[in-house]
């Protein structure tokens, strides 16, 4: 099981592949793979049989998860991708903060 350096409902930006600059919201994180699935990127088409939910079946768009090291942190108030870094507050709780403008996450 390895440690993901981003979390659900994050702000992220891919950084590598087909939709490379798009920035979005995690959806789920799954650490035992070591993927995200981030919205709207990585769309694919899938053949779908019909069912109780979908009584028509057909094609359907949607994402699939790809690689968390593909994806950055996205820092809202200097506008880019971005590391973090972890600190800890005087109450004692453990708060992200951004590599480069010092704002916490």
């Amino acid at each position: 099981m390895s440690k993901i350096h981003v979390r659900k409902s994050d702000k992220v930006v891919v950084i590598s592949g087909k939709d490379k600059g798009k920035i979005s919201e995690v959806l789920a994180v799954y650490p035992k793979k070591g993927t995200v699935l981030v919205k709207d990127v990585n769309v694919v088409t899938k053949h779908q049989k019909p069912n109780r939910a979908n009584m028509q079946g057909g094609i359907v768009k949607a994402e699939a998860a790809i690689n968390s090291a593909k994806v950055m942190l996205f820092c809202d108030s200097c506008k880019k991708a971005t590391r973090i870094s972890n600190k800890i507050q005087e109450d004692g709780s453990k708060v992200r903060v951004c590599k480069k403008c010092g704002k916490t996450l």
